[in-house]
């Protein structure tokens, strides 16, 4: 009835029971585990933790510094040090996702103009399209490494040969 409820699996609810990070509130005299409100809750809670990038052995750590601890302001400090760590390192991925937005949306913006290319160009060259119309359009770094070789690529970006993530586009015969 948990799994259904919560959506996990019963190994997954058993793993949750043997590392101690949920019990049932009751069993029945066939040995049945039933479960309330509250473990309900908790098992919404260490999924949403999992979703933050807590492995269930962190998650058992913490309840462990949790349960230790000699006060309860002690054992939120704990916890609030633990979730400043994440807040920062979510932002930064957050960073990195929105520039992998924008550096898609530049390239899917740039690939429209190759529907209705009339160059009759073998493919090799399209990363670096030298059509008219893109003017001094740079190529997007995501289009431009399609055709470099993967090392040749890395390099040029580790070296800053593409401002702001985008190589220079070269005129092809």
């Amino acid at each position: 009835m948990l799994a259904r409820k919560t959506g996990k699996t019963s190994r997954a609810l058993h793993l949750y029971e043997e590392l101690g990070l949920l019990q049932p509130a009751t069993r029945t005299e066939g040995g049945f585990r039933l479960y309330g409100a509250d473990e309900i809750a908790r098992v919404y809670w260490i999924s949403k933790l999992q979703d933050m990038g807590f492995s269930l052995p962190q998650i058992q750590s913490l309840l462990g510094s949790v349960a230790a601890s000699a006060t309860a302001p002690e054992a939120m400090q704990g916890v609030r040090e633990l979730f400043r760590a994440k807040l920062d390192e979510t932002r930064k991925q957050v960073t990195r996702l929105l520039q992998l937005e924008r550096d898609l949306a530049e390239s899917l913006a740039y690939l429209e103009g190759c529907r209705v290319c009339s160059e009759p160009a073998a493919p090799e060259i399209c990363s670096s399209c030298a059509s008219d119309r893109r003017g001094d359009e740079p190529t997007p770094s995501l289009v431009a490494g399609i055709h470099r070789g993967p090392r040749r690529a890395a390099e040029a970006d580790a070296e800053g040969d593409a401002p702001a993530g985008q190589h220079e586009r070269t005129e092809h015969p």
